[in-house]
């Protein structure tokens, strides 16, 4: 297999190599034919850095697939790997490895190409992974959708889904990775949650963030059923880790205490200045930790999440942009 690259509707771009699959929006700030260039330019140079990605990874996996540990990253010899390491490393010595913050990090790393002057809004979707950039006035809808496994089945069935959500992230606000982990997702977890959705200075960071809130988002229950990660896939970076494989329907306070947990922890997150928010599900309750200074969700979409949302909620008539872009690749 090798890399492919192909152009879709209102100049979205998509770049796919084996478990890499992105999808990318830059927008000029004015549509003169130097702009136009311009943003063209940035996908060319994007998509030379993007075919380098995979063998630069795979070359550090085995070191990537080790727990973080206390000691520095001078092992490592990538930029992306690097990236992973860092945002990994303030867990410590919580069980974490690097591979947890490789799709908001990759992210990242092709955002880079689109952070120039003549380009005020870029985004990179990575599996649900998103990394942005805004400048000027620009703002970026963002959709929510808690519960992939649902939306997935809908999909398959009806040709489309309903959002959960939305928020909106402005060129003022610290915001510029998202992401999204959950025991349904295409990566393992060892909570139950259905979906947590975190805001963070950057993807990569976001990334590991919602990995690290979405574990915490758990209870002991004889009647979730876990197995060690080594025997769901041989080469997991989890090794013999318990990771959630079903979670039944469970009583309403059983929920309330796994989303009260994950809530501490990304309370925690959020006073250490680590995120900036983050949106917990767990089968139709919610919870939701912003900062002061950060946005907050401005819209739920699905009666479900208005009672038990904890964001400021505003009431809106009307559907949501068609530009929007969605914390879900209909997989995590």
């Amino acid at each position: 297999m090798t890399p492919q690259r192909s152009k879709l509707a209102n100049g979205h771009q998509r770049f796919y190599w084996g478990p890499i699959d992105v999808m990318i929006y830059a927008e000029a700030e004015q549509e003169t034919n130097t702009n136009i260039q311009l943003v063209q330019e940035a996908h060319e140079s994007a998509w030379e850095r993007f075919q380098e990605i995979l063998p630069e990874l795979v070359n550090e996996l085995s070191i990537l697939k080790l727990p973080i540990d206390d000691q520095d990253n001078t092992c490592l010899t990538g930029p992306i790997a690097k990236k992973m390491w860092q945002a990994c490393q303030p867990y410590y010595p919580t069980f974490i490895t690097p591979m947890a913050a490789v799709a908001g990090a990759v992210a990242d790393d092709l955002l880079a190409h689109y952070q120039i002057p003549g380009i005020h809004k870029a985004w990179v979707n990575n599996g649900g992974d998103i990394a942005l950039h805004l400048s000027g006035h620009q703002q970026i809808p963002i959709g929510i959708c808690a519960d992939s496994y649902r939306a997935n089945e809908t999909m398959q069935q009806l040709g489309s889904f309903s959002l959960d959500g939305q928020l909106t992230v402005s060129t003022q606000d610290p915001v510029r990775g998202i992401a999204t982990s959950g025991w349904q997702g295409r990566s393992f977890s060892m909570g139950i949650a259905d979906s947590v959705t975190v805001l963070a200075h950057n993807a990569a960071s976001a990334d590991a963030a919602a990995t690290i809130i979405a574990n915490a988002v758990n209870v002991d229950d004889a009647r979730i059923q876990r197995r060690p990660a080594c025997d769901m896939k041989d080469d997991s970076d989890l090794g013999d880790h318990l990771v959630t494989v079903h979670v039944p329907k469970l009583e309403h306070q059983v929920i309330e205490q796994a989303l009260e947990n994950g809530f501490a922890k990304a309370q925690t997150l959020k006073n250490q200045g680590i995120i900036w928010g983050a949106i917990l599900n767990c089968q139709d309750q919610v919870r939701s930790v912003f900062s002061a200074q950060s946005i907050e969700v401005n819209q739920w979409m699905n009666q479900r999440f208005m009672m038990s949302a904890g964001a400021r909620i505003h009431y809106q008539v009307g559907g949501l942009a068609a530009d929007k872009i969605s914390a879900w690749d209909g997989q995590k």
